[in-house]
């Protein structure tokens, strides 16, 4: 269970990178969802449930050394899913609104 959370953790990084990508801000190499919660634009309202992904982060280290920490239990999987499936849909509701429609040019 613990690669299971530990992909939980690397879909909610991709989604918040994702954002950044879109506002043209420099992605730094960090696993540490909290450092990319901080590079968000400040006028940009990150909802409660989505900022609670933060903890995510502990499962960026633990799969890597096992045996370090305690073993995942099935109902602390279901909350790493539940907590990286709300980040990456909020990241397509903010790429969606910011993505600019591309137009095909006639010849």
């Amino acid at each position: 269970m613990e690669q299971l959370c530990f992909h939980a953790q690397q879909a909610a990084e991709k989604a918040l990178k994702a954002i950044l990508v879109a506002y043209d801000v420099i992605v730094p190499r960090t696993h540490n969802l909290r450092t990319l919660f901080d590079l968000l634009p400040a006028d940009l309202a990150v909802p409660p449930d989505v900022q609670m992904a933060a903890g995510l982060s502990d499962y960026a280290v633990a799969s890597r050394y096992p045996g370090v920490s305690e073993p995942v239990e099935a109902e602390e999987y279901r909350e790493a899913v539940d907590m990286a499936e709300a980040v990456v849909y909020w990241a397509e509701q903010v790429i969606r609104q910011i993505a600019r429609p591309v137009r095909a040019t006639r010849r």
